[in-house]
């Protein structure tokens, strides 16, 4: 018989073994940093994307990015939606903008339309207060969200810089509500009051409005641009996991580089000796500060010794803005050789800088030119994190590209990608903004221009500008693209524009004349 001191110590250095396993098995799971961009347009770096480098890339200096994309693979065909929440929102949902129905960028207020007035349609029907995890809150689309499952699976998620996934007064409005266990300035609003400091963020008596940034209070009255602020908080709350061994999942949002255009001091003199406009310069700031933190990440990894063990993924949310102003240049000039900018379907509006660093997984220095969009984060986390059978209220559109990851040669031709922007964004039209939709398949490209009635069709291996439509001479083609969107839009109950004067809604893309 086993005496029961010695039965005792046995029961015990079982349950220290068992504990041990546990820890090693958590310590191996990966940790995850999406690094995401807000604005950001794929010309806005100093790494090419397409096959050469090009004007616009030397206007811009990103030595992290270059850094990251050594360590990683670049994706030269990744996709986002044409403006911020539609993309944010099908990224912690996997759900195409088709189906989620948050077509357009929440506005802070709840119940309030942020589409501009039209001369032709109604205001569109769609889920104007963003995303809820709990069902029964009007005008938002119920779903299971991604940093819920990983945090569940024992994650420890942390949430920084712009949120923008639901209206105040909403629980989507709320990033703890969503799965994250800690939230650093991520709120209702889309933009910044202020990128600085010495402007408190915007959070001044009297001046203050939705868009002042929250939970900075620290860096109040200093010089401290909202870029490094973010990022200093965010490398104080990831002391906690790492010391204590457990896995993390870090959503490293930042406001930058959308508007309002602030000079971050630290970089603006050099942009303006170069010979850049103000504004642009400002711009250029931006995108620099931008860089510093993601360097600034990378080395807080490797000085912790988890750089080997942690999965980065760099994104943006939508194409660069090429509005002007507030941009300096000529207007949708800002992205070439891609065809205009933020707000449209065309590809300087939804064609994104992304490069994921996956140690032990993807080939340094790899480039993947297969097409993913920003639904597949979904999948593809939750499959990076181990976390299998799960369950969500939703449908998943996404797709995860780990098989991507892993092979640059692979070849998925035959899957559609699907963009829809039935909303009126800036109240005046440009190259694909407003009342649009369109969709992907291998090369080719068909672009519904719902106002004037029309389908365009672009091939992007021969015509990556999209400046010579080939409707006319590829019908057979235009049918086909045309018959799988309205079949998308029609299956996904997609939000769709009324007329004012008819009251009808605008004809599907198959059913315009010469279509059937």
């Amino acid at each position: 018989m086993i005496h029961h001191k010695l039965k005792c110590s046995l029961v015990t250095l079982l349950l220290v073994s068992l504990c041990c396993s546990v820890g090693s098995a958590q310590q191996l799971r990966p940790n995850i940093i999406v690094f995401l961009v807000d604005d950001m347009g794929w010309m806005d770096t100093s790494v090419p994307f397409a096959d050469s480098v090009m004007p616009l890339n030397r206007q811009y200096h990103t030595p992290n990015m270059e850094r990251l994309a050594k360590e990683g693979m670049k994706f030269t065909n990744a996709y986002a939606t044409p403006v911020c929440t539609p993309s944010r929102i099908s990224m912690l949902t996997g759900m195409n903008v088709t189906q989620h129905g948050v077509t357009n960028w929440t506005s802070p207020q709840k119940n309030n339309n942020s589409e501009s007035a039209d001369v032709d349609f109604k205001p569109t029907s769609w889920k104007m207060n963003g995303l809820s995890p709990i069902p029964g809150i009007e005008n938002t689309v119920y779903a299971t969200p991604l940093p819920q499952l990983l945090k569940d699976a024992g994650y420890f998620t942390i949430h920084a810089g712009k949120a923008h996934w639901g209206s105040m007064g909403t629980p989507g409005s709320n990033p703890y509500n969503l799965g994250f266990m800690v939230n650093i300035s991520g709120h209702a609003a889309g933009h910044p009051q202020s990128y600085l400091g010495t402007e408190n963020y915007g959070n001044n008596p009297g001046k203050t409005t939705v868009q002042a940034v929250p939970d900075l209070e620290e860096y109040f009255t200093t010089d401290t641009f909202l870029t490094e602020a973010i990022t200093l908080e965010a490398i104080k709350t990831l002391a906690d996991p790492v010391k204590n061994k457990r896995p993390f999942y870090l959503n490293m949002a930042h406001y930058a580089v959308h508007v309002p255009l602030m000079a971050d001091r630290r970089f603006y003199q050099k942009y303006l000796d170069a010979g850049m406009n103000a504004e642009e310069a400002k711009y250029a700031t931006l995108i620099e500060g931008m860089d510093k933190s993601l360097g600034d990440l990378m080395d807080f990894l490797k000085a912790n010794k988890i750089d080997k063990n942690t999965i980065i993924i760099f994104m943006s949310d939508n194409g660069g803005l090429s509005l002007a102003p507030p941009r300096g240049g000529e207007p949708h000039t800002q992205n070439l050789p891609l065809r205009a900018g933020k707000g449209s379907v065309y590809e300087g509006g939804i064609r994104e800088p992304m490069i994921v660093k996956w140690p032990g997984v993807v080939r340094p220095a790899s480039v993947q030119k297969q097409p993913v969009i920003i639904e597949d984060f979904f999948p593809t986390i939750l499959e990076m994190a181990g976390v299998k059978n799960y369950k969500t209220i939703q449908q998943i559109d996404g797709r995860s590209f780990v098989p991507a990851l892993k092979n640059t040669n692979l070849k998925n031709a035959d899957r559609p990608l699907f963009w829809h922007y039935p909303n009126n964004w800036t109240g005046k039209d440009g190259p694909g903004i407003n009342y649009f939709s369109a969709i992907r398949l291998g090369e080719w490209k068909l672009v519904y221009n719902m106002r004037q009635q029309k389908l365009e069709l672009y091939n992007l291996q021969k015509d990556i500008g999209e400046q010579n439509n080939v409707a006319l001479q590829n019908s057979g083609k235009v049918k086909q693209l045309a018959a799988l969107l309205t079949h998308q839009l029609k299956t996904m109950n997609a939000p769709m524009p009324f007329y004012k004067i008819s009251g009808k809604a605008v004809p599907w893309p198959n059913d315009l004349p010469g279509m059937n």
